[in-house]
């Protein structure tokens, strides 16, 4: 017999593990709800483990998908927890219902053979009656199609179009931006990441979740300030140069860049 409590008891529930995980990652309530589009008091009542704002279970699992996929948890299995801790899942449909739906199904028409053996012997008879009454012109029909071959040696000499698609731009691409200007590229290759980036003027010119394999490039004539929620999993170009290390994988940096850096990067 076993002393403690079981994984299950141990277990946080949803709220608390979407609490812990925007605290790990560092984002406030406000930041998590601009990105996910889920009004600030939903986000916080869900955290408390309070339900009653979503307007049912199909959001209520909606909401948590959002917000487990902007703090890099697993929505599927939190939303199967919440399902076993709240029994919103839904019941299986009755196997009679399925036999009954299975029965009505029309059986498929089987082929008609007779019609295709008819149709098929046609073909041939006509085949064979143009042959014997186009047979005369067999002659007439090789001069034909040798002066059409003399005649247009350009048509059989034009190239086909290519197919080949044009090739994607490298990383390095923007190697090649304007110096009047500050260029930063970020690619997710390590997992997901929360990015920002603000101008030299404070606005936000971009908020969301930069999913795993998804890219975005950015330009300010003066400054880029970024915060990144996963830096280390984040290939970083600024002004066409690598930055080697923006900081580790699952850590939050917050980086600003201008016209001339990196320098050191």
């Amino acid at each position: 017999m076993s002393i403690g409590n079981s994984p299950e008891e141990d277990r946080p529930s949803v709220g608390r593990a979407l609490r812990q995980a925007r605290i790990d990652a560092r984002l406030t309530v406000e930041e998590i709800s601009t990105s996910t589009r889920v009004r600030v008091p939903i986000v916080q009542a869900i955290e408390q483990d309070d339900y009653s704002r979503c307007g049912g279970d199909v959001y209520a699992r909606g909401h948590i998908r959002t917000l487990a996929r902007a703090v890099g948890l697993d929505g599927d299995a939190l939303v199967e927890q919440y399902d076993a801790e709240h029994g919103g899942r839904p019941q299986p449909t009755a196997p009679a219902t399925l036999f009954e739906a299975e029965r009505i199904r029309p059986e498929p028409r089987r082929p008609n053979w007779t019609a295709a053996m008819v149709a098929a012997i046609v073909a041939v008879i006509g085949f064979v009656g143009f042959t014997l009454v186009s047979g005369g012109g067999k002659e007439s029909g090789k001069q034909v199609a040798e002066g059409s071959s003399e005649q247009s040696p350009s048509t059989s000499a034009k190239p086909s179009p290519s197919r080949t698609s044009d090739p994607k731009p490298s990383e390095s691409a923007i190697a090649g931006a304007p110096a009047d200007k500050v260029t930063v590229r970020m690619t997710a290759e390590k997992g997901s990441s929360w990015v920002s980036a603000k101008d030299h003027n404070g606005k936000l010119v971009h908020e969301g979740v930069l999913k795993e394999g998804q890219s975005k490039t950015l330009t300010d004539d003066k400054r880029l300030d970024l915060v990144l929620g996963n830096s280390g999993g984040v290939r970083l170009y600024v002004n066409g140069k690598e930055v080697k290390h923006a900081g580790e994988v699952g850590q939050v940096q917050r980086l600003s860049y201008t016209r001339g850096d990196p320098e050191a990067g």
